[in-house]
C-alpha cells in the first residue's frame, strides 16, 4: 500500500514521502496514529503543499534566529551574588537568570531551556556558554559572577560620597560669598569715586559762580 507520511519515521522515510508499506502495517500502526495518510492524488498535493507552507515559515524563522544571534554573540551579562563557605555562593545563577538578564540587555524574550548548561553556577568566575537558538545555531555568550559588595564596605562608600558632596556644595558656597562681597566693594569703590568726582565738579562750579561775582563788583 502507498501511503504519504506524516511525519519522520525511522527506517521508513521523512515527511512528505510517498512510500510503499505493507497494508497491516498501515492500517494497524500508521493510519490509526496519524503517522501517515493513504497516497491518494488529492491527498499527496495537499500534503506537498503543507510542506511548502512549512517550509517558507521555516526559511523566515531562520532569518530572525540568524539575526537575534548576531545580537547575542559575545555579550557579556554580568551578575553580583553574596559568598557562602568554601568560595561557595549563597544559592546559584540558574538558566533562568541568565535567560532573563540576557533577554533585558538584548530586548527579546530568551527561553531559560536555550542556556545550554549543564548545572547552575556555585562559584564565582567567567564562563562561556553556548545559547542554543537551533540545531546549528549556537551563539556564545560570556556570564561573569563577581562578589556583591559588603553592606560595610557599601555604606562606607555611601557616606564617602555624602561627605564629598556636602564638602562640594559648601566650597561653592563660600565662593559665591566671596564673589558677592568683592562685587560689592567694587561697587561701593565706584560710587565714592563717583562721589568725589561730584564733590570737585561742585566746588569748580561754585569757585567759577564766585569769581564772576567779584568780575562784577570791580
Amino acid at each position: 500500500m502507498k501511503v504519504v507520511l506524516l511525519e519522520d519515521i525511522p527506517g521508513i522515510g521523512r515527511t512528505g514521502e510517498i512510500k510503499e508499506v505493507r497494508k497491516g502495517y498501515a492500517k494497524n500502526f500508521l493510519l490509526p496514529r496519524k503517522l501517515a495518510l493513504i497516497a491518494t492524488a488529492p491527498v499527496t498535493k495537499q500534503v506537498e503543499s503543507r510542506l511548502q507552507r512549512e517550509k517558507l515559515a521555516e526559511s523566515v524563522d531562520r532569518e530572525k534566529l540568524v539575526e537575534l544571534a548576531r545580537q547575542i554573540e559575545g555579550k557579556e551579562i554580568r551578575f553580583k551574588a553574596r559568598m557562602g563557605g568554601g568560595e561557595r555562593l549563597f544559592g546559584s545563577i540558574t538558566a533562568a537568570d541568565i535567560a532573563d538578564e540576557l533577554g533585558r540587555a538584548i530586548g527579546s524574550v530568551i527561553d531559560k531551556k536555550k542556556i545550554d548548561i549543564e548545572r547552575p553556577f556555585h562559584q564565582m568566575g567567567s564562563y562561556e556558554i553556548p545559547v542554543k537558538l537551533a540545531a546549528d545555531i549556537k551563539p556564545k555568550i560570556i556570564v561573569v559572577i563577581e562578589e556583591e559588595e559588603k553592606e560595610a564596605a557599601v555604606e562606607q562608600k555611601a557616606e564617602t560620597e555624602e561627605k564629598a558632596e556636602v564638602e562640594e556644595k559648601a566650597e561653592t558656597e563660600k565662593k559665591a560669598e566671596k564673589k558677592q562681597e568683592k562685587e560689592k566693594k567694587q561697587e561701593k569703590k565706584k560710587g565714592t569715586a563717583k562721589g568725589e568726582e561730584g564733590e570737585k565738579k561742585r566746588k569748580a562750579k561754585a569757585k567759577e559762580k564766585e569769581g564772576e561775582k567779584k568780575e562784577k563788583k570791580d
